[in-house]
Order: C-alpha cells, then structure tokens, then sequence
C-alpha cells in the first residue's frame, strides 16, 4: 500500500486529550519499514553548547527524506537529537540513500555522528509489538503523525545494538536539505521555565494504567493557565543576521561555503526585513505566516511515550513532578524533567507560500535529550 493511500485515509484529530484513545491509531502495513536516527553522545555535545547544532541533525533526517520523496506525505516526529519515520516500500530505497546521505553531511558539516536504520516492520511485530500510527492536527494547516505500540521504541534500541544499520554514504555526498533552516532566535520563558517533559512506559506497566498516567498529565496542562505553548503568539524573535546562519549555509547545495553564506547573509536580511515591518511580497503575507508558524508549531508530541516542551510555571512543574513520581513508584512510568530558561525552534518550509510549514521546538539548553538523560539515570537506579 502507497503511502499516500495509507497515511491520506488516517482521519485527523484535533484535541490533545484524546491522544491516548486507542481507535485513533491505525496499523502500519505489514510491509512498510520504520526509519531511526539519533546523535551518539549528544550529551558531550549539549555539554559543549551545541544544541543547535544536534537539532538541526535531527531535523535534517525529516528535511531530507522528505524531498527525497518528492514532497509525499509519511509519517515522522522529531525527538530533538534524532528523528524517527514510516516508509511504504515503494519508497524504501529513496529513503535508505537519504538516511546514508545525511548520516555523512552530520558527520562532515556538523561535527556529530549519526546512527541510522531502517526497521521491517515485520521484525517489530515478531516481537509481539506493534506500529500504529494517529495524525494529530495542531491547527487546520497540517497534521502530526504518533504513534503506539512499542515498536518505535523496539527500533530505536535495535538501531543502538547495531542492528538494522544503514551503511553512510560515500564522504562528500550531501543529502537535499532544501527548506530547512533555523533563522529565528531563542524564546525565553514568560511564565518562568521552559520545560522538557518525556513519559516512557516502565517495563511490564500495565497499559490501562500508562494511560491513565498520560491523561492525567495532559489534563493538568490543558486544565492549567500555568502552560502554554513555548512558541510568543505574535512568534519567534527575529534578528539580523539569524543566530543559526552558519548551519543553514552548511544545509545548502552548490558553491563554496563562503558563497553560500554571502547569499543567505542577503536572502535572511531581505526577509528579516519583509517580517520586521510586516511588508508584503507578491502572495507572501508576513502576518499570516507567523501566525501560521505559532499554530505549526510541534511542542506536543507521542512515539510511545509523551514528549512537551511547555511554558510554564514552577508549581506546575512540581504538580507534574509529583504525579510522575507516584506513577514510577508503582512501577508504571519512567520519566525525565528538564527545566531550562529558553525554547528553540528548527524549521522545515518547503514554500512560504503553503500553510504547511513545520516548526520543530525543544528546549534551548538540552531539551528532549537531556530529559532523556533523566530518564535513563531514573531507569538504571530503579534496575
């Protein structure tokens, strides 16, 4: 089955607080593969202040199997320092040279090393797991794929074993990065932290009480005026030249590096200045885009366990913190917090023309990774 006739039937939903309602999730045919990547030691890089720099790998993977397929809908989250997808296997191939091909710019452009793979469902599931897949539409302009079932998880531990692994491509080869970039800056908390939170199952949990965990996590958010999304409603900050410069350059095809700083450095400050004072270009409408670009925003998120980067206060995080550790203390949830002052976000846009955008936010000082961290200190000190 294509992926346009699988993905295209899943029907969207829009409230948050369903998430966990087992008849939004559709299986992934039998014969489609799942593709995972992550950055090894992204810890001494967030040590080291390169956040940035492990968002945009992450980033990266969706950017370039995305145009490698030409545009077609499949369904992907980001995870900060990597990134997880479903492929049909008409694309499978497509997407296995944009995995080698990204895997090498990492290596070559930003200093990281990515481990990458690609999964055959078949194997998930002859493990007793599963891949089902939901679309959550965070605003009419797009939607979001989670997903159930364990397999995500399965994937990314076998990706970490060494299995299922994609060889990198040849050095120089340089992945198709177009639309991806990241010109704004850091927003800061307004209501006093940002805040990573990441929810796994615990080992053997009963899944009627993880869920329970889940919802209740949700509704504390949703319930409280304490939250809010990470991303300012009139948008992100703008400066000139943007904060990740360097890195989009290093995402561009053709020319030396020097060039192609020298005409973004013109094409980020003829569109610094469109935002800036809200000037129309042709069909572009600066107001309407930052508005899309608040409503697109991925700040919410499930691949077998919650992720958020929230705007919240210090009560709330102790409400959130307090209800987890109950959960872990009954043995059903693993859990990481990590609070910081500042959230951050890496772009994927195709066009500026098309409402589809996407916006990928973390947190600015560690994000999903170090609340991962958290989590595996919690796991290991609980085996």
């Amino acid at each position: 089955m294509s992926a346009a006739s699988f993905y295209g039937s899943i029907p969207v939903f829009r409230g948050f607080t369903s998430l966990m309602d087992p008849k939004l999730y559709s299986p992934l045919p039998a014969d489609w593969s799942i593709g995972v990547a992550d950055i090894v030691d992204s810890t001494k890089a967030i040590a080291a202040q390169r956040y940035k720099a492990v968002n945009m790998a992450g980033a990266a993977v969706i950017a370039a199997v995305t145009n490698a397929l030409e545009g077609r809908e499949f369904p992907f989250v980001f995870g900060g320092d990597g990134a997880s997808f479903a492929v049909a296997p008409d694309d499978l191939e497509l997407a296995r040279e944009a995995l080698a091909a990204t895997a090498t710019w990492v290596r070559e452009d930003l200093d990281l090393k990515m481990r990458v793979a690609l999964v055959p469902v078949s194997a998930i599931r002859a493990q007793g797991l599963d891949v089902r897949v939901a679309r959550f539409g965070p605003s009419a302009n797009l939607s979001y794929a989670m997903f159930s079932g364990g397999g995500l998880a399965f994937a990314d531990a076998a990706m970490k074993r060494g299995e299922f692994a994609v060889t990198e491509a040849p050095s120089g080869t340089q992945p198709d990065l177009s639309g991806l970039s990241c010109r704004f800056e850091e927003m800061p908390a307004s209501r006093g932290l940002i805040l990573s939170v990441l929810v796994m199952p615990a080992a053997g949990a009963d899944p009627l009480a993880f869920r329970k965990v889940i919802e209740d996590i949700i509704h504390l958010v949703e319930r409280s005026p304490d939250a809010g999304r990470p991303v300012p409603p009139q948008g992100p900050p703008l400066k000139w030249p943007p904060q990740g410069l360097d890195y989009e350059a290093r995402a561009m095809r053709g020319g030396s590096l020097f060039k192609r700083r020298a005409s973004l450095l013109a094409f980020t400050f003829f569109a610094y200045v469109l935002m800036r004072f809200d000037i129309k270009a042709g069909s572009f409408l600066p107001k309407v885009y930052k508005r899309q670009v608040v409503e697109n925003s991925d700040f919410r998120k499930y691949d077998d366990g919650l992720r958020m980067i929230l705007d919240c206060t210090p009560e709330l995080e102790r409400a959130l913190s307090d209800r987890l550790a109950t959960a872990a203390r009954d043995g059903v949830v693993r859990y990481g917090l990590y609070p910081q002052d500042a959230a951050m976000m890496t772009c994927f846009t195709p066009s500026a023309l098309r409402s589809d955008h996407v916006h990928f936010i973390d947190g600015a000082r560690g994000g999903y990774a170090s609340a991962a961290t958290a989590l595996k200190a919690m796991a290991a000190a609980a085996s």
